[in-house]
């Protein structure tokens, strides 16, 4: 047993202090409590254990609301009296107070036992509820209770043993019973002021007194009274309370409001300057025009947090739906309509932003967005059956100028691609290191591109006379030719650094660039960890990454390097690079055989024509992603960034592109994501990582935010039988709801798992108002 003293000298303790030792003490296993209180509140409730021991609580002293919301499998003992709300919404625990209890006690009680050994106060009992599915709640009282005692009682048993109460007019107090509509109320001694319009007093049956017989022994020896037994339990003193029921309450005259308004009202009403009255009558739950708010079906209306988190705006929740289904072919080609390296960049290098922001992670564990469009490498899309006649040329062949080709010859047009490099990917293919991006899986993806029709011109690079020329002779153009050129500081010795850009180029071509046995690499974003690879496997033995501020790589990046062994300080403000190394501001020396910077690149745009508005050596484009009559730019020439954030800037550009050669206007369709609080995840079980299905398979835990999942919940759980599910000509389905039938209740809303539903103000007029 664990006793606690509320009183240190004159320090008391907080209730929320005792109440946070009583669970520090349960974590532990304890289970048996002795509280010397003083006043604090709360005591007893609700707790349980996870074992499902019993827990026992002995109280001195306790403050309002002892065995609040007790459950069951709590006992609390109270040595003496205790104040206002005793058993306050008990739910299951069996309270004993021995002295007198407050006011409402046993107030709201649901389920389990409470005895007093004195005194209830005013409004005990009141709004005592039975749910059919536990047992009854029981309230036994040694003498009397205060006014108002039993109110609006619903449920339940009440007990009024009336000892030591012969001086009071009622044992009941005053108005009594007021409200009451269920339970049962069984007392000794008199009772005036009962509300005889709510209740009717009986004798006692053979029923009754075997249930006082069979519960007053545990009753006095729990407060300790045992010598009360044969005083007390003389039946024939005894008397219960019961409500009337329906049949026997009095009725009120029964009035036809219709014919009301229509016979006796005056014509036209008392508001009859601003509506003509129609003579209905509204109840206070209606359905059609007089609902307060109307449920909306509002599929796909938002944006999955996943879809949202994607700069290439790719719905993996349609894809997962698309797999629930079984279309799973069109799952896979899904993810093509966004971005055609479904495998190069978001099932290998992408840090996969919409894994970030997945509902599922805040749940356990992120559904694997990533490893999905690995299922898409060789899903094969259709080349358009008509042509537009339209040509396009598109400088530079890495992620934003190959995505705008792909989409652009999808919609029809002619599209040549020319690379300065040998191989077409751009960094994909020379930069990322090989481990991180399988080359087999690239090649897939190019040839999938050059199959859609897309001409590749590798080897070529632009220049002002052949971008002059590429001008005339395509109808647009885009530029898309990355940023390919490593930034440097002018240190003193900045003449002695490796760009890192070059070197992971060197690597991929396989020239085996010479390294130092220790490198310095100066920058630790993804590129300064790719070069700390690129060194070891060049023979580095060392590796030191150095920035000012905390590295910006991924975690699973920076956890790599270490693992080979790399060391990352920061932050190191660099002076000088000598022979020797890096030397720092405060004087450090780092020692270095090598020194490769990588603090970022810069596009180079010599081949353009005077003119092009630039901003910070970068394109600055308009709204259209144009910068200049039929000339348009993607990717890292606007600004160097992650290669999902050129794709999806691509595939917008492509559609600018698309609207200038038709003719029409490029709409771009900005969605909010889906407020957390629509989504009930409580839907959801929970799925442990050695549970984890396949990333084809996690469609079984994908919450498919903001889509309909077709669980069919709302339906099956409408009261009034106002929704159902109708299939459309495609193959698909809609929910809808009959405003003949919808009261407006809002259930559909709540128990849609995945935010479909949601609750509008009723806006259609209500045509009887003359303004």
């Amino acid at each position: 047993m664990l006793r606690i003293h509320t009183f240190d000298g004159h320090n008391r303790m907080s209730t929320q202090d005792l109440l946070q030792a009583i669970h520090d003490a349960m974590t532990d296993g304890e289970t048996e409590f002795y509280i010397e209180a003083s006043g604090q509140h709360d005591i007893g409730g609700p707790l349980w254990q996870p074992e499902g021991k019993p827990l026992k609580f002995t109280v001195k002293n306790p403050g309002q609301r002892v065995g609040s919301m007790c459950l069951e499998g709590t006992e609390i003992i109270v040595e003496g009296s205790a104040p206002a709300d005793v058993g306050w919404l008990n739910a299951g625990g069996k309270i004993v107070v021995r002295g007198d209890g407050g006011d409402t006690t046993a107030h709201c009680a649901a389920s389990g036992t409470i005895y007093i050994g004195g005194r209830a106060g005013t409004r005990s009992g009141s709004l005592m509820k039975h749910d059919p599915l536990y047992e009854p709640p029981e309230f036994w009282v040694l003498k009397n209770c205060g006014s108002f005692s039993y109110e609006f009682m619903s449920g339940g048993i009440a007990v009024v043993c009336g000892y030591d109460s012969e001086q009071f007019d009622s044992v009941l107090g005053e108005r009594s019973c007021v409200g009451m509509v269920g339970g049962t109320l069984y007392f000794r001694g008199k009772a005036r002021g009962i509300s005889l319009k709510d209740v009717k007093i009986m004798p006692l049956d053979e029923q009754d007194i075997d249930y006082l017989n069979r519960k007053m022994d545990d009753f006095l020896v729990s407060i300790e009274r045992t010598e009360l037994r044969a005083t007390i339990s003389n039946w024939r003193e005894w008397q219960k309370v019961v409500p009337l029921t329906y049949e026997e309450r009095p009725k009120k005259a029964n009035t036809n409001i219709t014919a009301f308004r229509c016979e006796q009202w005056p014509a036209g009403g008392i508001f009859a300057d601003v509506c003509n009255d129609d003579g209905k009558v509204v109840g206070l739950v209606t359905t059609g025009l007089y609902r307060q708010r109307v449920p909306v079906w509002d599929n796909a209306r938002y944006a999955a947090p996943c879809e949202f988190n994607c700069t290439a705006g790719i719905p993996s929740q349609q894809r997962f739906n698309l797999l629930r289904e079984g279309k799973i072919e069109e799952a896979y080609k899904l993810v093509l309509e966004y971005t055609p390296f479904s495998g190069s960049v978001c099932g290998a290098v992408c840090p996969n932003l919409c894994m970030d922001e997945c509902t599922r992670g805040k749940i356990d564990l992120s559904v694997q967005i990533g490893q999905l469009g690995n299922y898409s490498v060789d899903a094969v899309l259709e080349r358009p059956a008509v042509l537009t006649g339209k040509t396009v040329g598109v400088v530079g062949g890495g992620a934003a100028g190959l995505t705008a080709a792909w989409h652009l010859a999808r919609l029809g047009h002619s599209v040549t691609v020319f690379e300065a490099d040998q191989k077409m990917g751009g960094k994909m293919e020379q930069v990322i290191p090989r481990s991180r991006l399988p080359q087999q899986t690239l090649a897939k993806e190019l040839k999938r591109i050059e199959d859609m029709g897309v001409t590749f011109r590798s080897g070529v690079k632009v220049d002002r006379d052949l971008f002059a020329q590429i001008r005339d002779e395509y109808d647009a153009v885009v530029i898309a030719s990355g940023a390919h050129t490593g930034r440097v500081i002018p240190w003193a010795g900045h003449e002695r650094l490796i760009k890192g850009i070059d070197f992971l180029k060197a690597v991929n071509r396989g020239e085996k660039p010479a390294v130092g046995k220790r490198v310095i690499v100066i920058g630790c974003g993804n590129s300064g960890m790719d070069v700390a690879v690129g060194a070891y496997q060049m023979g580095a033995e060392a590796v030191t990454c150095i920035d000012v501020q905390q590295p910006a790589a991924y975690a699973r990046e920076i956890a790599h390097v270490k693992e080979l062994g790399a060391t990352l300080l920061w932050p190191v403000f660099t002076k000088e690079i000598t022979a020797e190394g890096v030397i720092t501001q405060s004087g450090q020396l780092i020692k270095g055989d090598t020194v490769i910077i990588t603090i970022g690149e810069a596009p180079d745009l010599s081949f353009l024509p005077e003119g092009v508005n630039l901003e910070r050596g970068c394109l600055k484009p308009d709204e259209h992603y144009r910068v200049g009559p039929g000339i348009f730019t993607a990717g890292d020439t606007i600004r160097p960034g992650r290669l999902v954030d050129a794709i999806g800037a691509a595939r917008r550009t492509a559609m600018e592109v698309d609207a200038y050669l038709t003719g029409k206007t490029y709409e771009r369709e900005e969605k909010e994501k889906v407020p957390a609080t629509k989504l009930s995840t409580a839907y959801f079980k929970k799925c442990h990582a050695c549970d984890l299905p396949a990333a084809k398979e996690d469609y079984l835990r994908c919450v498919s935010c903001g889509t309909c999942r077709d669980c069919h919940m709302c339906f099956k759980s409408c009261p009034e039988n106002a929704i159902s599910r109708v299939s459309l000509p495609d193959g698909g389905f809609q929910y809808v709801s009959d405003p003949d039938k919808c009261i407006g209740c809002g259930i559909c809303a709540g128990v849609c798992p995945c935010g479909i539903w949601t609750m509008y103000s009723n806006s259609e007029p209500i045509l009887i108002y003359n303004v």
